[in-house]
């Protein structure tokens, strides 16, 4: 009889690495019924889509109260599908402020739960480790820290490896050489400077006018951004008419791939891009009373996954206030020095090295089907 298994995926990044769960289930066993929410690749994997994650992607705690009557819909929409449904085994992927509140109803309602890449709970709301504890049957973390995080309390949780690191390789198998991409691209010659500026309407309106503040400061370069796949090119004109600056969609690997450095908006991109050898500085910029909410409750030294995997300062950070001109411009300039650059991809050698190998998406679908 065919497994039926429901996936929820709230943003971007989870419908990538949903997509390639989706991939490595039905290679382990073809006979699966997928419902999922998530976007066009977890579709194109297989799984019969419920919900778009563009209709689901408030961030920052002002947001989210701005949106709650939705954000509640969603949830009840949610519960009323999964039961609908019926499924063997209930899959949650990151995305906890929603994954979370399912689980526990879930859990309530004896349905089995797997979690894909863990809540970062450990830089916040540590407390809630109790709680995913009580109504998580099996947890699947992608950073080696976490599995000694969770054994701090102990919960037994299984490392699988990183995804991206899949990913990535998959795709330099096919990659374009740099003259075919700004061919295809319409591009010019000029070295690239990538602008990944983040994947949420509410995140690029801050952060995408501070780095296009430094074009001036480089015209020997040409600025490329890389389009959020949920956000639509109009939105991103208001920002670049009358400029040079160009704006590319669904290629934003082949841009890491081919860009002398990068501006990248903390998130998985941060790590994306470190694992092409992008030498790149973070940024992020939010609401006022959101990150002021933010710097009370969030307990970690750093934002992007890079240095916290590391444990140390690899890649500069520029948040709020230091996302300027004047720091934008001195970074940037020092990511293009040689002997700088040098010493930064061997730290992301380091990094890889701690990711462990290739084989997450299909180490973590070998498991989720052996648990039912």
């Amino acid at each position: 009889m065919s497994k039926r298994l429901y996936i929820i995926a709230g943003e971007a990044s989870g419908d990538l690495h949903g997509a390639n769960l989706i991939k490595a289930l039905f290679e382990e066993e073809k006979d699966l019924t997928i419902r999922a929410w998530g976007g066009d690749r977890m579709t194109q994997a297989g799984a019969e889509l419920a919900k778009h994650y563009r209709d689901l992607a408030f961030m920052g705690f002002v947001e989210v109260l701005m949106n709650l009557k939705t954000i509640l819909a969603n949830l009840r929409f949610c519960k009323q599908d999964i039961l609908a449904f019926k499924p063997d085994a209930l899959i949650l992927i990151d995305y906890p402020g929603f994954n979370m509140r399912i689980a526990s109803w879930a859990h309530d309602n004896g349905i089995k739960v797997l979690y894909y890449i863990s809540p970062q709970i450990w830089a916040w709301k540590k407390n809630r480790v109790f709680k995913l504890k009580k109504t998580v049957d099996r947890m699947f973390v992608i950073l080696p820290f976490e599995k000694a995080f969770y054994k701090d309390y102990e919960m037994d949780v299984e490392f699988v490896g990183h995804p991206l690191l899949d990913e990535i390789a998959e795709f330099k198998k096919n990659a374009l050489v740099f003259d075919d991409f700004i061919s295809k691209n319409k591009l010019s010659n000029k070295e690239i400077i990538a602008v990944i500026p983040g994947s949420r309407k509410q995140e690029i309106s801050k952060i995408l006018p501070e780095m296009l503040k430094v074009r001036s400061s480089f015209p020997d370069f040409q600025f490329v951004i890389g389009a959020a796949p949920s956000i639509d090119d109009s939105y991103y004109e208001d920002y670049i008419k009358d400029s040079d600056v160009s704006l590319i969609r669904d290629q934003t690997y082949s841009l890491y791939h081919h860009a002398k450095v990068g501006m990248v908006a903390s998130g998985t991109a941060t790590l994306e891009a470190a694992l092409f050898n992008l030498p790149e500085v973070v940024c992020y910029k939010g609401s006022a009373i959101s990150i002021a909410i933010a710097k009370r409750i969030i307990k970690v030294k750093y934002i992007s996954l890079v240095n916290l995997i590391m444990d140390k300062e690899l890649v500069i950070e520029l948040i709020q206030d230091d996302l300027n001109k004047t720091n934008l411009e001195s970074q940037l300039k020092l990511l293009l020095d040689p002997a700088y650059k040098e010493k930064l991809i061997q730290g992301y050698g380091q990094l890889q090295d701690k990711l462990g190998g290739i084989g997450a998406s299909s180490h973590a679908a070998k498991s989720m089907l052996k648990s039912l």
